[in-house]
């Protein structure tokens, strides 16, 4: 299954497409998240106004490792909704809880800890947060006492917020301020931290964690991808520094199952970039696609995600509510293969991809 997010602002659905064998996509259904998104309104005054993106993040929906539960934000209730996973692939709703600030924008869940990114509103003058919960073996959450956790300023903005592979820390990207805060996961499910760490580019936004550690960043301001190695102690060190990609707004990023190969979406141009990864995680750019098929309306490529076999790439166009599916060659190299809807009309608003 491949599941992505409407972020309507009169009711918030989860959309489900059945994933065939040669990584095709069918409509089976839209399941009601009971919140609501924001529409093409932007969380922050800081971003464009243009209904593309209007959460600005990465992670806005979310598996479980284990694949058992869906979480997503509603950033226009400032809620998040748990769902369980059935045999069938089908979401079934269990729990809306207060997100713990104002317009939720990003969710991630390691073992049975989540944590939200919380952007903040003009009414608290944009104090952004995150704050923890517990998931029991139900999908049912739990909100964690004095887990709530300012970053490394009053309004930082956040864009994603994310565990390490080994879920001893957590990383949350800093938009409008431009650093990497990463706090350390406590037994009880409190964090320390943070300690603050300045991105080498501008804008940081999409994050992903290779296997070893190694973290890679979109820049969606210097239109470019940075890796850095973490040390135990949260402090990053730069390998390569603002690679560009040559196009605009780099915002998703995602790799290869073999961890060789990176792309990231330039959502204003239109287009996937392939990265090449080295084995000390150095970047190099190797090669451009468009999200959808040259002579057709341009789709306008965010949130992304790698099948669990590793042979597909898919992509949500902000601008059409669609996701384009593609096939991934031994060389890194992307096939298209389908551009995807559910609905016979084009909206923008959409946010949050993920496949099962």
């Amino acid at each position: 299954m491949v599941y992505m997010m409407t972020n309507n602002e009169v009711m918030n659905q989860i959309i489900a497409f059945y994933r065939d064998m040669n990584g095709m996509l069918t409509f089976v259904g839209a399941y009601p998240t009971y919140g609501r998104g924001t529409g093409t309104k932007e969380v922050s005054t800081a971003t464009a106004n243009d209904g593309i993106d209007p959460l600005a993040s990465q992670g806005a929906l979310t598996l479980s490792r284990d694949r058992r539960f869906l979480l997503g934000v509603n950033a226009g209730s400032n809620s998040i909704s748990s769902f369980i996973i059935t045999d069938s692939g089908t979401p079934v709703l269990v729990n809306v809880k207060p997100s713990g600030g104002a317009q939720p924008n990003s969710v991630d869940v390691f073992g049975n800890i989540v944590y939200v990114s919380n952007v903040g509103n003009a009414a608290n003058n944009f104090a952004s947060n995150i704050t923890g919960f517990r998931i029991d073996e139900n999908g049912r959450l739990t909100p964690i006492p004095g887990s709530t956790y300012s970053l490394s300023t009053f309004n930082a903005q956040p864009a994603q917020v994310l565990f390490t592979p080994d879920g001893s820390k957590i990383l949350v990207s800093e938009l409008t301020s431009n650093h990497l805060s990463i706090f350390r996961v406590n037994q009880n499910g409190t964090l320390t931290g943070p300690i603050v760490n300045d991105s080498y580019g501008q804008g940081p936004l999409g994050v992903y964690f290779l296997s070893s550690g190694i973290l890679l960043v979109t820049e969606a301001v210097s239109n470019a991808l940075s890796s850095y190695s973490l040390s135990n102690d949260g402090i990053l060190r730069v390998i390569s520094g603002s690679v560009p990609s040559g196009y605009k707004t780099a915002c998703g990023v995602v790799t290869t199952r073999d961890e060789r190969f990176a792309y990231i979406t330039n959502t204003l141009s239109g287009t996937i970039s392939t990265y090449q990864i080295d084995p000390n995680g150095a970047l190099s750019v190797v090669r451009h696609i468009t999200s959808t098929p040259p002579g057709t309306a341009p789709g306008l490529p965010m949130d992304v995600r790698v099948s669990r076999d590793g042979r597909h790439f898919y992509t949500l166009n902000g601008n059409q509510g669609t996701v384009s599916v593609f096939n991934i060659q031994d060389d890194g190299s992307l096939e298209r293969l389908q551009v995807a809807a559910w609905t016979n009309f084009s909206y923008y608003g959409s946010q949050g991809l993920a496949v099962l």
